[in-house]
């Protein structure tokens, strides 16, 4: 009898635990066909439109070659794909293309060598594998070879003026060279003597006759790709607000030739506290500043109230227009 209640009893708790996998089967079943026809609906990704030319620093691109425009292609996906890195692109430019620009100007350097930071560092001053750091990301024989000091306490390629500076210094020496502002870009990736190296050997005198290292022959393409996205976001599926963009800080310059023996006490002296004036003069890299040269330093402080997040979007609140360029915003449904 004992049995038999046994039995019976497995049974049920069988049907049952079968009952529950059929619920649980249709459930997951309804869910996924809910899931799929808002994936459906929702999800939708375009391969970008290739320009049909393009220019770096005034020197056409041949994208009549196939090899060149799918390099071109690759980066421009990259460029529209990597959404997060490409929107941290524009926000960062608004502020420190300002400055980039009339160094760049002032040394004869074409505008489009702005685009070159970007390829470098997306304008943070990041450290590399191979030890180049900074917004240009130099490399410390070659920093001090262009003219930033580098040492325990100062590292100039934090310094955005002078590390643009230095850029320049390289630019116009690799100009000398090669004469073309293409072969110049690919140098600051490569090296003048390897890029001079592989013209001799390949017996050709253009960068995209080139058979290069993944990295340098993606290098150019790089900075062309984000030269492309940059002038034409919306082509690309940018939207951004004028509030979205990080604007330049309001700052006051103070000019010291002296040694400083206690950063963190000279930043009280300012009104501010350390972690401020390393922020906006991260080339600073201890606690202490020697200076028995007496060099002049210049020290930016932000302004009173010029950290303030609600003031500054109170300047451009009153225009919520997108960052757009071809097309208008009514026509984007």
């Amino acid at each position: 009898m004992l049995k038999k209640l046994y039995f019976v009893l497995g049974g049920v708790g069988l049907l049952m635990v079968c009952g529950i996998c059929i619920f649980a089967a249709t459930e997951i079943k309804n869910h996924d066909k809910e899931y799929f026809a808002l994936f459906g609906r929702h999800m939708k990704v375009f391969s970008p439109e290739i320009p049909s030319s393009a220019n770096f620093a005034g020197e056409p691109v041949p994208l009549e070659l196939t090899y060149v425009k799918e390099a071109y292609d690759r980066e421009i996906m990259a460029s529209t794909f990597m959404q997060s890195s490409t929107i941290m692109m524009f926000k960062r430019a608004c502020r420190w293309f300002p400055v980039i620009e009339p160094i760049l100007k002032k040394n004869g350097i074409p505008d489009d060598f702005k685009f070159l930071v970007l390829a470098e560092s997306n304008l943070v001053n990041v450290v590399s594998p191979a030890g180049a750091e900074g917004y240009w990301q130099f490399i410390k024989t070659s920093g001090v070879k262009y003219g930033l000091e580098i040492d325990t306490f100062v590292d100039e390629r934090y310094n955005m003026e002078k590390a643009t500076q230095a850029a320049c210094n390289y630019f116009r020496d690799a100009y000398k060279t090669f004469n073309n502002w293409t072969l110049v870009a690919a140098s600051y990736n490569r090296g003048i003597d390897g890029i001079d190296k592989a013209l001799a050997k390949q017996k050709v005198n253009k960068y995209f006759d080139l058979y290069l290292n993944d990295e340098t022959s993606r290098y150019v393409f790089r900075i062309i790709a984000l030269k492309e996205v940059y002038y034409h976001p919306v082509r690309y599926g940018f939207y951004l607000r004028v509030r979205d963009f990080y604007p330049q800080i309001n700052c006051r310059m103070v000019v010291i030739d002296s040694n400083i023996s206690n950063l963190p006490v000279f930043a009280k002296h300012l009104s501010v506290n350390y972690r401020i004036l390393r922020e906006f003069n991260p080339w600073i890299r201890n606690y202490s500043l020697p200076n028995k040269s007496r060099k002049i330093f210049v020290f930016q402080i932000p302004k009173e109230g010029a950290l303030n997040a609600e003031q500054v979007l109170k300047k451009v609140l009153p225009s919520e227009t997108f960052f757009h360029d071809t097309l208008k915003i009514n026509e984007v449904h």
